[in-house]
C-alpha cells in the first residue's frame, strides 16, 4: 500500500497565507485608487474648462449687455434732441431757422432710428451670449457630481483596506461605475 502523504498546515503558514492576502488586497486597491485618482483629475479638468468657458461667455454677455445700454442712452439723447428741434420749430417764427431746425430734426430722427437698431442687435447679442453660457455650464454641474462619487470611491477603497470589510468594496467600484459613467455621458453632450 502506498504511503499517503498529508500536509498539515499549522498555525504559522495559516497567517503567512492571510497576510499575502491582505497585501494583495491592499495592491489591487491601491492601483484602483491611482486609477480613480487620474480619472478624478481628468474629470476636474474638464469641469474647470467648461466652468471657464462659461464664465468668458457671461462676461462678454455683460460686456454687450453694457454697450446696449450705452446705445440706449445716446438713443434717448436723440429722442431729446428730436424733441427740443420739434419745440424750437412751434416757437420759432424766422423760416430760416425754422428750416436750420427742420434739417437738425429729420437727422436727429435719423440718427435716433440708427441707434434704436444698433442697441437692440446689442442686446440681442447680449442675450444669446447669456444662454450660450448657461448651456456650456450645464455638464460642469454633472461633471462636479461624478467627480463628487469618483471622491466617494477612493473614499471607500481606503476605508476597505483599513477595515478588511470587502463589501465597502463593492460600495466603491459601484461608486466608482456611476461616476466615470457619468462623466462620461456629459463629454458625449
Amino acid at each position: 500500500m502506498a504511503e499517503e502523504e498529508y500536509e498539515i498546515a499549522g498555525l504559522h503558514e495559516k497567517l503567512l497565507e492571510e497576510e499575502a492576502e491582505r497585501g494583495e488586497l491592499a495592491q489591487k486597491i491601491a492601483l484602483l485608487t491611482a486609477i480613480l485618482a487620474t480619472i478624478g483629475a481628468i474629470v476636474s479638468y474638464q469641469s474647470g474648462a467648461k466652468q471657464n468657458e462659461a464664465l468668458f461667455l457671461k462676461n462678454q454677455s455683460i460686456l454687450k449687455q453694457a454697450e446696449a445700454s450705452d446705445a440706449w442712452a445716446y438713443y434717448q439723447a436723440k429722442s431729446t434732441k428730436a424733441h427740443l428741434d420739434q419745440l424750437a420749430l412751434v416757437l420759432v417764427t424766422d423760416p430760416a431757422q425754422k428750416a436750420m431746425f427742420q434739417a437738425d430734426l429729420a437727422k436727429q430722427e435719423t440718427q435716433k432710428l440708427e441707434q434704436q437698431k444698433k442697441a437692440e442687435s446689442l442686446q440681442e447679442e447680449a442675450r444669446k451670449l447669456s444662454e450660450e453660457s448657461e448651456q456650456v455650464l450645464r455638464p460642469h454641474e454633472r461633471m462636479a457630481l461624478a467627480m463628487t462619487l469618483i471622491q466617494i470611491a477612493v473614499a471607500m477603497a481606503s476605508i476597505t483596506v483599513l477595515t478588511q470589510r470587502r463589501w465597502l468594496l463593492g460600495v466603491s467600484i459601484l461608486s466608482a461605475l456611476v461616476g466615470v459613467g457619468l462623466a462620461a455621458s456629459t463629454c458625449l453632450l
